[in-house]
């Protein structure tokens, strides 16, 4: 309770927000490496560091290639084309909600999602 009336009264000081102040106290912790051990059993002689405990267990570097390659690929579509695949799936939007935000039907919209969708995976497989 003290630490936060200390903030306040620093936000308040330095006209700033108490969020602000949190952040720049946190900024003065020290860094830690991801390799250090954060825990260590010596029955089982293991060690758990800062990386095992955030990781996915995912394949990040194919994760990260991937939406490197998509993003490329989206890039070179023409405007009215990547303008359709972000609304439909950066978006979120429907093919009914894509057809009136780019004044064209439900089915063209259907039509030239499937189009450009293919296109992308025969460039994916080249």
């Amino acid at each position: 309770m003290e630490e936060s009336l200390q903030c306040g009264e620093i936000a308040k000081t330095l006209k700033t927000s108490n969020e602000e102040i949190t952040l720049a106290l946190e900024s003065l912790q020290p860094v830690n490496s991801i390799e250090e051990s954060l825990y260590s059993n010596s029955k089982e002689d293991s060690q758990i560091n800062i990386l095992e405990t955030i990781s996915t267990n995912k394949d990040e570097a194919s994760l990260i290639t991937n939406k490197i390659t998509i993003n490329a690929l989206i890039k070179e579509l023409p405007t009215r084309d990547r303008e359709l695949i972000l609304l439909r799936y950066f978006k979120c939007k429907t093919q009914t909600q894509v057809a009136k935000i780019l004044g064209i039907s439900q089915v063209q919209v259907s039509r030239i999602e499937k189009k450009i969708l293919n296109t992308m995976k025969k460039q994916l497989e080249a």
